[in-house]
């Protein structure tokens, strides 16, 4: 049987004493695209930076390809939620995405041949080759979340991490996005934070859902059961455009 991509066991993690993780497991097959939502403050960014190696749990084990987040740091590719370029900063789209093989280089030292070549893989991955000269501030926000999309695919990463990858995209450059990380869980194992419960029913292939305590679900299908888990009330889920409510009668109804 095969050791899972990443394996988190018991993970729990606090600021300020203030409990955000708590006793998390989770095991991620090669392969899989797996999407975790939840409401804010539920603790999903905190996870993605547990999995990097970026926040250190207080409890638990964390293993990234059999080995600590850290040692793995360079074998994951990782989207952030936002990112804010000045658009009058001079540098050039091919160079955003060198950015993604950096961790792979030792301080001071340039970039190989071979690392040109890779950038430009990743950035025909997503399309956007023939945009490889152009000013950073010359794109689209949907170019832009894709060049994004590029730095994290150059290192050739075995995991992909992104968090809220559609945040701030329109309804016209949402849609997308999501086909472009449908296509790409092809040949990377996906790991992404959501609130858009619509978009992870349509793509995705597994489910988490996580509220400072995480309600695994081995399929894309979600029950009003684990989002009731998660979000502590009652939910119903709604097909789109059916005009009835989408939260039962509960106690603290009027205070969301």
């Amino acid at each position: 049987m095969s050791t899972p991509i990443l394996e988190m066991r018991d993970v729990s993690f606090a600021y300020r004493g203030e409990r955000v993780l708590d006793g998390v497991t989770l095991a991620v097959e090669a392969g899989d695209y797996l999407a975790i939502l939840g409401p804010n403050g539920g603790g999903k960014t905190t996870l993605l930076k547990a999995i990097l190696g970026l926040v250190k749990p207080q409890q638990g084990e964390i293993r990234v390809h059999g080995t600590t987040p850290a040692q793995a740091r360079g074998r994951i590719g990782y989207v952030p939620q936002r990112v804010d370029f000045d658009p009058d900063f001079p540098i050039r789209v091919l160079d955003v995405v060198l950015m993604g093989r950096q961790a792979a280089r030792r301080l001071g030292r340039g970039f190989r041949p071979e690392d040109r070549e890779a950038a430009l893989g990743a950035l025909a991955r997503v399309e956007l080759a023939e945009l490889a000269g152009r000013p950073i501030g010359a794109l689209s926000v949907g170019q832009l979340q894709r060049v994004l999309i590029a730095r994290a695919l150059a290192p050739e990463p075995a995991l992909l991490l992104l968090d809220e990858p559609h945040a701030g995209l329109d309804e016209r450059i949402g849609p997308s996005v999501w086909e472009l990380l449908e296509e790409l869980s092809s040949r990377v194992t996906i790991v992404l934070v959501s609130h858009d419960i619509g978009a992870i029913s349509r793509y995705v292939r597994s489910v988490a859902c996580l509220n400072r305590r995480l309600h695994a679900h081995p399929t894309r299908e979600l029950t009003p059961e684990i989002l009731e888990a998660t979000y502590g009330c009652p939910v119903e889920l709604l097909a789109h455009g059916q005009p009835h409510r989408v939260l039962s009668p509960h106690e603290n109804e009027g205070s969301a």
